[in-house]
């Protein structure tokens, strides 16, 4: 076997792998979320379900099904799908473990901009997930702005966009000590990342934005493998570097705004998603797939022990928080012995 050959066997051995990988997780993921539907204050037998969901079922069964759980398990599925895409997008266009949209800035522009719309407008609902949006699309820019000169690497983007991120935090620390304390709450509760009270409203946007912005994730992936080779390869390779950036920047970006503007910044989710399924997968480019069903399947069973696990019914964003801050501790001081930061 010469070498083009062994080449072919082992990227057809990592292409079985990542579709076996993907299919374990998109089982696990209906898994949890049948329980979910089925789990709670009012129980819901698993063999009701289909009845429940695609028959004509009334009744409260039904309601609680129909109404109250399955739109928010749809939205936590959304929100994970978007949050996973965004932070491999970043991680890997950047080359950069730490490049994920929670750390450099880019939700902490949506948050800064959803506090100022409760705090100083007293909106709810659809105005603060637009404000949101904008807050984070805002910041993208500036922080790709700032970062830029001299061309994009990853970590001057990363520094850049944990100092954008430092200031938005000052700015809310500043509105939360300021605010009345009735919207001083309802700003915290958004902070933390919530899918308490997620409804159609708040899954159609968010199922809208992906609709388009998936397509063009996964058809800027061959422009993503050839930027992992370095601009000089890339250039050589035909791609226009910036232009291909921008776009992918751009794509990285809008998921996590979307994905922000729907269930607040909930934490560590894009950061720990590509990491894992990497891992799973067993190869330096998982692709996208796998790392987006990992993060809906991080959102899930984080909000499942959240709601019913953990003695108090909590936000999503502690449970996640509570999981990828340790591992950014692990990554920092690993970095710093290796010499990278």
């Amino acid at each position: 076997m010469n070498a083009v050959e062994v080449v072919v066997a082992a990227r057809r051995r990592g292409a079985v792998r990542a579709r076996t990988v993907s299919l374990l997780l998109l089982l696990a993921i209906v898994v949890v979320f049948a329980v979910s539907l089925a789990v709670g204050d009012f129980p819901v037998p698993l063999g009701d379900l289909p009845g429940l969901l695609f028959g004509d079922a009334t009744g409260r069964a039904a309601y609680v099904v129909t109404e109250l759980r399955l739109p928010r398990a749809v939205t936590g599925v959304l929100v994970g799908v978007a949050f996973g895409t965004s932070g491999a997008l970043f991680q890997r266009l950047l080359r950069n473990p730490l490049a994920s949209p929670d750390v450099i800035g880019v939700t902490q522009g949506a948050s800064a901009a959803a506090v100022v719309a409760i705090v100083l407008f007293g909106a709810g609902g659809a105005v603060v997930s637009a404000a949101a949006l904008a807050g984070a699309l805002l910041t993208g820019a500036t922080i790709y702005l700032l970062a830029r000169r001299g061309g994009v690497h990853g970590y001057r983007l990363v520094l850049v966009g944990v100092g954008v991120g430092a200031v938005l935090t000052s700015v809310v620390s500043y509105l939360m000590t300021w605010a009345d304390v009735t919207l001083a709450q309802q700003a915290l509760v958004w902070l933390t990342g919530n899918l308490n009270g997620r409804g159609w409203d708040h899954a159609g946007p968010l199922a809208a934005a992906l609709v388009v912005l998936l397509p063009a994730a996964l058809l800027q992936n061959r422009a993503l493998i050839g930027l992992q080779l370095g601009d000089d390869t890339a250039a050589g390779l035909g791609l226009r570097v910036e232009r291909s950036r921008v776009a992918l920047l751009l794509v990285a970006v809008a998921l996590a705004a979307f994905a922000t503007a729907a269930a607040g910044p909930v934490a560590f989710v894009a950061f720990v998603a590509n990491p894992i399924a990497t891992r799973l997968v067993g190869g330096a480019r998982a692709g996208l797939v796998p790392a987006a069903l990992t993060g809906a399947l991080v959102v899930l069973l984080g909000d499942f022990v959240a709601q019913h696990l953990l003695g108090a019914q909590l936000p999503v964003g502690v449970v996640t928080g509570a999981v990828g801050a340790p591992y950014l501790l692990w990554l920092l001081a690993t970095a710093n012995r290796a010499g990278r930061v």
